[in-house]
């Protein structure tokens, strides 16, 4: 696999699928942290093979939009990544995320094998004992079976419409925090003004 130019040994990464609201959200934080490699948007956990957007807003195919984590464990663990997961989103909203609603913007985990499962429970049981939300986590944990791409225009869409209202209202402010919270995990420390 090459990435930036360089050839990335792909059996010693590590890769997680999450969903956790609108997919543009979630890539822009998990694409700033030390140690990931490589954020795509895409779709998973449906029943409909090679979904479109459309497809998946019409809210039938049992897809979510998802973000796949290609990570390297040796700069950053699948528990930290599970941290930020749990910490960027609410995982007490079943199918919604703010003003995004339907079975597409669900909290999911969909884990890649024992690990991944016995961590996401582990950690899900953890944070809904120590009370963190007020409310229980409703996080579905499910097996990984399939990931489709998004379209291209998805890939980077906060960077190129970054004025747009939906990113200037939406993603901008939970960037934001997400900086400030994990500025210790950032591939470049952003300063605030």
């Amino acid at each position: 696999m090459r990435y930036n130019n360089e050839e990335i040994n792909i059996a010693s990464t590590g890769t997680a699928t999450f969903g956790a609201g609108c997919f543009w959200c979630v890539k822009v934080i998990f694409q700033q942290l030390k140690g990931v490699i490589k954020v795509m948007s895409g779709y998973s956990g449906g029943h409909v093979k090679n979904p479109s957007y459309r497809d998946v807003c019409n809210g039938a195919t049992g897809h979510a939009e998802v973000c796949q984590v290609i990570f390297d464990p040796q700069e950053i663990s699948y528990d930290e990544l599970l941290e930020i997961f749990f910490l960027v989103h609410n995982p007490t909203m079943l199918n919604r995320q703010g003003n995004d609603v339907g079975t597409q913007y669900r909290s999911v985990i969909f884990y890649h094998n024992l690990e991944q499962k016995n961590s996401s429970l582990e950690y899900k049981k953890l944070i809904d004992e120590l009370g963190t939300y007020h409310k229980p986590i409703v996080t579905e944990i499910s097996p990984y079976k399939a990931f489709y791409k998004a379209e291209d225009y998805h890939q980077e869409y906060f960077e190129l419409n970054k004025t747009s209202p939906y990113c200037s209202s939406v993603i901008v402010p939970k960037l934001e925090i997400f900086r400030n919270v994990f500025r210790d995990k950032l591939k470049i420390v952003v300063t605030s003004n």
